[in-house]
C-alpha cells in the first residue's frame, strides 16, 4: 500500500461525532488475528465504516484476519442496536432462549432456564410500527462455535445471535450487509468483499464511486502510455520480432485479488476519488 493511502484519513460523521480514519490506523489498531490485511481489505473496511456511519474506535467495527484466509469485517451488537434505535419506526425488541423441557419445546424470555432444561435455540421479535413484527428462531447447534464464551455463557450467546438476526431482517436497508463475529458462516458472507469492487449488497453509491475511479485511472494510464508508445526513428527501425511485448496495463497480475492488480499510483488515485465523496 502506498504511503498516501496509509496516512491520508477519511473524515465522516458517526453518532453525531467526527471520525478520522486512515489505513495506518486500521493496520495498527483495528485488525485482530495473525494475518496481514491487504490494500483492498483496508479500503473496503474504511468505506464500509464511512458509509454505514460506524465508529471503529468505539468498537463498533473492526477487521479480523487469520493466516491467508480472507479478512472479515465485524460489526458489534451495540452498533446494531444503535442503528435500530435511530430508526423512527423501531418500537423495541424482545428476545430469549428455547429449551427442551421433557417432550415440549418452551420459549423463555431472557436467558435463564431450569437446571434440567436442554438449551436448543434462541428467539427474538423486533417491532416496527410500519410493518408486521419480525420473529426469528435459530438453532443452538448451528450457531454455537464451541469457543470460550459459547461454553461459559451459551444462553446469552444464542440470545444475542437471535437478536442480531432479527434486527438484520427487520432493517435490511441499513443492517443487511453488516455481520457480527457470532454470525453463522461469517466467512461465506465476507468472501465477496475481498476486492476493490463492492458486493451486490453494498450501497450503489460505493460501487459507482469505485467503478468511476477505476475507469478514470485506467484511462489516464492508457493515455499516458499512448504518448510514450509513439514510434520513434529507433523503434521504427526495429523489426516486430525485436520489440518487447506490451504489458497488460489493466490487469498486471491476471488475478483481481492480487495486491498488484493496480499500481500504488493507481490505488492512490482511486482512494482520493473515494475520499472526495
Amino acid at each position: 500500500m502506498s504511503e498516501g493511502i496509509l496516512s491520508t484519513p477519511i473524515i465522516y460523521k458517526a453518532n453525531g461525532e467526527e471520525v478520522k480514519l486512515s489505513g495506518q490506523m486500521v493496520k495498527q489498531y483495528l485488525v485482530r488475528g495473525n494475518g496481514n490485511v491487504t490494500d483492498q481489505e483496508i479500503v473496503m473496511f474504511m468505506n464500509l465504516a464511512k458509509y454505514q456511519h460506524l465508529n471503529p474506535f468505539l468498537n463498533e467495527a473492526y477487521l479480523v484476519k487469520f493466516g491467508n484466509s480472507p479478512a472479515s469485517i465485524i460489526t458489534s451488537k451495540e452498533a446494531f442496536m444503535k442503528r435500530a434505535n435511530s430508526n423512527p419506526h423501531y418500537k423495541g425488541i424482545k428476545a430469549g432462549i428455547m429449551v427442551a423441557r421433557g417432550d415440549e419445546i418452551v420459549q423463555l424470555n431472557g436467558a435463564v432456564k431450569l437446571p434440567k432444561d436442554v438449551l436448543i435455540g434462541g428467539w427474538a421479535t423486533v417491532k416496527r410500527d410500519d410493518r408486521e413484527d419480525t420473529h426469528i428462531e435459530i438453532a443452538f447447534n448451528e450457531f454455537s462455535k464451541a469457543q470460550a464464551t459459547w461454553k461459559s455463557m451459551p444462553s446469552n450467546m444464542i440470545r444475542k445471535s437471535a437478536m442480531v438476526n432479527a434486527l438484520r431482517e427487520a432493517f435490511p436497508e441499513t443492517l443487511g450487509d453488516m455481520y457480527t463475529e457470532d454470525d453463522k458462516n461469517l466467512n461465506d458472507h465476507m468472501n465477496a468483499r475481498q476486492t476493490v469492487q463492492a458486493t451486490e449488497s453494498t450501497p450503489s453509491n460505493v460501487k459507482d464511486i469505485i467503478s468511476k475511479a477505476v475507469s478514470e485511472t485506467v484511462k489516464k494510464t492508457q493515455k499516458a502510455k499512448s504518448v510514450d508508445d509513439k514510434p520513434t526513428a529507433e523503434t521504427q527501425a526495429k523489426p516486430d520480432s525485436a520489440k518487447e511485448p506490451e504489458p497488460d496495463i489493466v490487469n498486471k497480475g491476471g488475478d483481481p485479488h492480487d495486491d498488484q492488480y493496480l499500481s500504488d499510483e493507481e490505488q492512490q488515485s482511486i482512494f482520493e476519488a473515494i475520499n472526495e465523496k
